[in-house]
């Protein structure tokens, strides 16, 4: 028994699988992870591919969340607007040059495209490799600004905020940006705009030129 524990082959086919189905994603998207693509690329058995993944959607969101970067953390120092700044141009910039997670979260979304494999259950949107990618892009989206919406900046300065709404406001224009494939989109600029107007919908004490000249403008 303890021979069959220590055995290393199944990890390494696991790992071949999923380095197989994760050079496919890169190279083309999706559509390119099918069993019979990755069981060449891997060089592995269908039924060992079988074994390890219950439907190609599973070996697609186990591959997802290999792919999917670090998140970018916010500064030590700076005020509040600098440091949010600091994480949304850090998304503008990932989002703009390899938007891996916006292309996990469209899947996601849509429907996985891929059905399941011959002799296997229908693929489970429960599955642990789907709740895994599902957790990994919430975590990847929350935890940098979670970290300055729990600090003391935010405590004085913001009102309480509606973490959906702030991930709506801050990240929701760069991910329309690489959804209109518009070539002249500034993700910079926006970046600068989502945060002031966030900055703005939750602030104390929201006062200042914009918030005056717009209710001015208004009356």
């Amino acid at each position: 028994m303890s021979a069959e524990r220590s055995d290393p082959r199944p990890a390494r086919s696991r790992a071949r699988l999923l380095e197989a189905a994760t050079v496919l994603l890169r190279s083309g998207g999706p559509s390119a992870v099918t069993v019979d693509a990755v069981t060449r690329t891997a060089n592995v058995a269908r039924a060992t591919l079988y074994r390890h993944f219950s439907s190609a959607n599973d070996l697609l969101a186990a591959s997802f969340t290999s792919l999917i970067p670090p998140p970018p953390m916010p500064p030590d120092d700076g005020s509040l607007r600098e440091r949010l700044l600091a994480i949304v141009v850090a998304w503008a910039q990932s989002i703009a040059e390899a938007p891996t997670t916006l292309t996990a979260m469209a899947w996601l979304s849509l429907g996985p495209d891929i059905g399941p494999l011959p002799l296997t259950q229908p693929a489970d949107a429960g599955s642990p490799e789907m709740r895994s990618l599902r957790e990994r892009i919430a975590q990847q989206y929350s935890a940098p600004f979670d970290v300055i919406f729990d600090g003391p900046q935010a405590a004085a300065e913001l009102d309480d905020v509606d973490r959906a709404v702030a991930l709506a406001l801050l990240i929701g224009p760069l991910a329309f940006g690489r959804l209109s494939t518009l070539a002249s989109f500034d993700y910079e600029k926006v970046a600068v705009a989502a945060v002031d107007g966030f900055l703005l919908t939750f602030a104390k004490t929201p006062g200042g030129p914009t918030s005056s000249s717009s209710e001015s403008g208004g009356a």
